[in-house]
This record gives structure tokens, C-alpha cells and sequence, in this order.
């Protein structure tokens, strides 16, 4: 299993930038950029993959007209030194462009995996507090579990919900949804 990578550029080149990704092969992995370090992560595994599939089918079917649900790889591309890809993002339709959307999502979905949970937890959780990611979702396939973290007043995430296995949430942020860890994961709950 490959882990984790965290780059940066060769002295004296500066900071890897937005453009500098574009130069990247297309290998299979995760290629984000944090303040300039390239962050690399390795391709995610079935489980992952089944909760992308089942909660962006949630979310679209649950999205309001004037918002828009994509699943990764989509960049989010706030400025030429940070490029992030949430498993999951809800945005305002009107500010996405083709190829990413340059501001704040509404909303931020990441899935665990063995490689990147510290990653996910701790650094792009910091990074969406930053750039003011209203909603950011954790979600554990080994539980399977989801952690709902929200802005407070003072733009400091605050875990409002912790669920697992059969339990419920009933989001009402970026917009009414309920989500069951177990229907994420459909026959794979259990195994």
C-alpha cells in the first residue's frame, strides 16, 4: 500500500503552485496543493469508493436548484498556492467554472482512508476552517461513522453531530438530508 506523500518543490524553485499540478502525470493518485506543498495521495479503496457513490446520490437527489453536488476528482482552487479535492462537494451552481470552483464549497465531504485519516482530520479540516467551508463531514468506512463539523459565529468548526452505524443524521446544512453511515456502504455494512 503507497502512503502519503508531502512535497516540496526543490530549493530555490519557490512553492509548487496551481499551474505546476496541471504539469502532473495523471497517475491515478490525488495531487492537492496546501500553501504550496504538494500533497499526494494513493489511489482509495473499494469501501471509499462505494460511500463517494452512495452519498453524492443522496445529496444530488436531496440538492436544491441553485446548489451543485460533485464527487472527486473536482478541484476546489482558491488561489495559485491551494487546490484541494473533497471525495464530495456542494456548491453555489453559479460559482463553479469547468474545470473547479474558486471559492469556498458549502459543503465538504471527506472519507477515510488508512493513508490520509490524520491528513483529513487535522489538516484539511484546518484549511476548510480557513476558507470558510460553511459544512465539513468526516466519514469513517471502518465504522462506519460520520463527524458533522460547522462554522460557528467565529468561523470555528464545531462538531455538531457524531452517528454511526444505523444512526441518523438529519442534516440541515447546505440543505435538509438524512444520512445512514450502514445505506452508505449498501451490502458492504458489516463486512
Amino acid at each position: 500500500m503507497t502512503a502519503m506523500t508531502c512535497e516540496q518543490p526543490p530549493a530555490g524553485s519557490g512553492p509548487f503552485t496551481v499551474f505546476d499540478l496541471e504539469d502532473l502525470p495523471d497517475d491515478g493518485r490525488r495531487h492537492e496543493l496546501i500553501d504550496g506543498v504538494l500533497v499526494v495521495s494513493p489511489a482509495p479503496g473499494r469501501r471509499h469508493q462505494k460511500i463517494i457513490l452512495r452519498l453524492g446520490g443522496l445529496l444530488e437527489a436531496a440538492c436544491p436548484a441553485e446548489l451543485d453536488v460533485l464527487a472527486a476528482p473536482f478541484a476546489v482552487r482558491v488561489d495559485d498556492k491551494t487546490e484541494l479535492q473533497p471525495d464530495v462537494l456542494v456548491g453555489r451552481d453559479e460559482d463553479f467554472t469547468e474545470r473547479y470552483l474558486p471559492v469556498a464549497p458549502v459543503l465538504a465531504v471527506e472519507v477515510l482512508s488508512p493513508n490520509t485519516a490524520i491528513h483529513d482530520v487535522h489538516t484539511k479540516k484546518a484549511v476548510y476552517e480557513r476558507l470558510g467551508v460553511t459544512s465539513y463531514w468526516v466519514i469513517d468506512p471502518d465504522g462506519p461513522s460520520l463527524r458533522v463539523f460547522e462554522l460557528d459565529p467565529d468561523g470555528r468548526y464545531q462538531q455538531v453531530a457524531k452517528v454511526a452505524g444505523s444512526e441518523p443524521f438529519d442534516a440541515r446544512r447546505p440543505f435538509p438530508v438524512r444520512i445512514v453511515p450502514n445505506d452508505l456502504l449498501g451490502r458492504l455494512a458489516g463486512r
